[in-house]
């Protein structure tokens, strides 16, 4: 029975992605900007899309030394970015906190540079602030965790001022929306939007 319903909703899920796909829109005034990694972009793109007040999210990597880098560039792990999705949130909707609620808790943020298989510091765990009010409320997100014992080991998410997102290319928009059958989007991407689908009901888009 339990297989069952798995397999029901993964179609349910599958089908209903392309409801995810972005289209190319302005960003409305008053939206404020937010660029987090956690793991691979592919996997970030797909949470945030779905959260009420997310007006855009884009992947690409901040936080490295080349300037407009290729995917391969950044995949040696030598360019020193990170994979980032930088999402563009209404805060009247969504807040910044919650925003952090949602990066904290659909990744490991105990693991240094890996997240499953995928390893690297690009692969890194980070947040790149905007502004102090930014920097102060994840640095007081972070404190509270490590102090709560939220999880077994210490939080390593690196908390760093934000200079430059460099868009990676158009193939990795939109990844999960148009690729939902392929292995990695099945096995890997799919299991996260499940969670969030469970822990973040009250957050998310209706299709």
């Amino acid at each position: 029975m339990y297989r069952n319903n798995f397999c029901l909703l993964f179609f349910v899920l599958l089908f209903n992605t392309a409801a995810f796909a972005q289209k190319p829109a302005a960003v409305p005034s008053g939206t404020q900007t937010a660029t987090f990694g956690m793991g691979c972009f592919w996997c970030s793109e797909a949470i945030f899309t779905r959260l009420k007040g997310v007006v855009k999210v884009e992947s690409g990597f901040s936080g490295g030394t080349v300037k407009n880098p290729s995917y391969e560039q950044v995949c040696t792990g030598e360019t020193g970015h990170a994979e980032v999705v930088q999402v563009s949130f209404d805060p009247k909707v969504i807040s910044y906190a919650d925003l952090l609620e949602v990066f904290w808790k659909m990744h490991d943020p105990t693991t240094l540079n890996r997240q499953g298989e995928d390893e690297g510091t690009q692969y890194r765990s980070v947040i790149f602030y905007r502004d102090a009010a930014q920097k102060t409320e994840a640095e007081k997100y972070k404190a509270a965790l490590n102090q709560a014992k939220a999880y077994p080991n210490p939080i390593v998410t690196q908390i760093v001022p934000f200079q430059a997102f460099y868009k990676a290319e158009d193939y990795h928009q939109n990844y999960f929306a148009l690729n939902g059958r392929k292995p990695y989007c099945r096995l890997v991407i799919l299991p996260k939007v499940q969670k969030l689908e469970e822990v973040f009901k009250s957050k998310l888009k209706s299709n």
